[in-house]
């Protein structure tokens, strides 16, 4: 087992490294210079001023430094924790402006994510045993996960905000209010977070229910269902074999999406204008904020990478043929 965890550590190391240079690289790829954008903000209309400040500036964040040296300089403040100071709401930490952003993104995340696989899995393994249930199911599951995420936030936003007026379709909370452990703020916070959700989960769920419909059919038709079903073995303990068998790769096609539900959090966020890391990428590209960028970049990247982790560890605790291939290993 530590041989096993030891080799998937070193692919997450190497992953990690990778995603980071490129998540560097990406912002400097981009047309324009930042500092002329940050200047232009500033109003400043005397020319030795302008030249002053930008002088300082280029100094400030290194801009002026061959590109071999910023790569080198970026890691050594990664690795004391350091992601800089935002160019778009100077003279703010990255690291700041991120945490502030964290809490309504993972609020979106972990709930859609979690609900949806489960109350997926749970419907399509229903669905699988009965037709009506059936005949609804995938037609419906069909058109949800083939929907792009930022098209069903808009038509939730027209539909249950506009027409409907039941919910707000922008901002994380009312704009009158400030942020406090008060009951009107968390019923807002509440009312606000209801579309975001909604537009995440349905799409995934979908999918999932699609999966657990056609694993378990196969599941049933299996040597081993009919050899127990021969046997007189009771159809309750047969079907919660075929269950426990198909959730495998459910699992693992978990640690497949999760990219593709980051992303599409990410759109939704945008859509809403939720505070989320999703609108904090938007607005750092428009103000062309390279520490924003590579920061929040950065964070996505450790949290899928920390997600899928934790999901080869359940792999592994759910599935004891992979614990006896380890022991088998090892011997």
């Amino acid at each position: 087992m530590r041989h096993y965890f030891g080799r998937k550590l070193l692919v997450y190391a190497l992953t990690f490294v990778v995603a980071v240079t490129v998540n560097w690289m990406i912002p400097r790829f981009m047309p324009g210079d930042p500092v002329a954008g940050m200047l232009a903000r500033t109003g400043v209309s005397q020319p030795a001023a302008v030249e002053a400040m930008r002088v300082y500036y280029t100094d400030l964040f290194g801009f002026d430094r061959p590109l071999w040296e910023q790569y080198a300089g970026f890691w050594a403040t990664l690795l004391r924790g350091d992601f800089g100071i935002s160019i778009w709401l100077f003279p703010t930490p990255v690291s700041t402006v991120i945490l502030r952003a964290v809490p309504y993104t993972l609020a979106l995340m972990i709930p859609a994510v979690l609900l949806s696989w489960w109350a997926g899995n749970r419907l399509g393994a229903y669905a699988a045993r009965r037709r009506l249930l059936d005949n609804t199911v995938l037609p419906v599951g069909y058109v949800l996960t083939a929907m792009p995420y930022m098209w069903l936030a808009v038509l939730l936003a027209w539909g249950l905000g506009v027409v409907a007026g039941w919910f707000p379709v922008a901002g994380g909370y009312a704009f009158s209010l400030q942020p406090a452990l008060t009951g009107e703020f968390l019923l807002s916070l509440l009312h606000h977070w209801v579309l975001p959700f909604l537009s995440l989960f349905l799409v995934a769920l979908g999918g999932w229910a699609i999966g657990m419909r056609n694993m378990i059919i196969y599941e049933l038709e299996s040597d081993y269902a009919t050899y127990l079903a021969a046997l007189g073995a009771p159809s309750r303990l047969i079907r919660r074999y075929a269950f426990r068998n198909a959730v495998l790769p459910q699992i693992t096609g978990l640690a497949l999406q999760l990219g593709v539900l980051v992303a599409g959090a990410l759109v939704t966020e945008i859509v809403f204008s939720y505070p989320g890391l999703g609108s904090l990428i938007l607005k750092a590209i428009q103000n062309q904020d390279f520490f924003l960028l590579q920061g929040t970049f950065m964070f996505i990247v450790i949290g899928v990478l920390v997600a899928n982790f934790v999901i080869d560890l359940v792999y592994v605790v759910v599935d004891p043929r992979t614990r006896a291939g380890m022991a088998g290993a090892q011997a």
